[in-house]
């Protein structure tokens, strides 16, 4: 969009996405912590949990989908395995390669994350579709 097209109406709603999305930042940041990890444990469960089509991730893949470098994955998932969060095994395809799972005390906590997530975004629902319509009022 050409600079001279930017209304003050686009400002004010980047503005307030912006807002919004920190809103739901901040309220995940605190359910995680309410639920006894951090905010980066859970996504780390997140992603494990959500990884198309297997229950398992590799501790590359995890540390692709978090956006850190594998050492600092390892470490998560340490952390998470000191918790009894998640188990790691040797992939059966290449002993090399180091496979995460959750664990049924992992699949609970995510559950019980993710409910809480979706009812939060259920709320902001309508206040993000309005603010995604650039077409209306703008």
């Amino acid at each position: 969009m050409p600079r001279s097209l930017i209304t003050q109406s686009h400002y004010e709603r980047l503005a307030a996405f912006r807002h919004a999305l920190r809103r739901f930042l901040h309220f995940s940041e605190e359910a995680a912590r309410a639920a006894g990890v951090t905010p980066q444990q859970h996504q780390a469960l997140l992603a494990i949990k959500g990884f198309p089509g297997r229950d398992r991730v590799s501790i590359g893949e995890l540390a692709g989908r978090l956006h850190v470098r594998h050492h600092s994955a390892v470490g998560l998932v340490d952390r998470l395995d000191r918790l009894g969060l998640v188990r790691r095994r040797p992939a059966a395809s290449d002993r090399r390669r180091v496979e995460v799972r959750l664990t049924a005390r992992g699949e609970a906590l995510i559950r019980r994350l993710s409910a809480a997530h979706l009812r939060e975004l259920r709320e902001l629902a309508p206040e993000l579709r309005r603010l995604l319509d650039l077409g209306a009022g703008a």
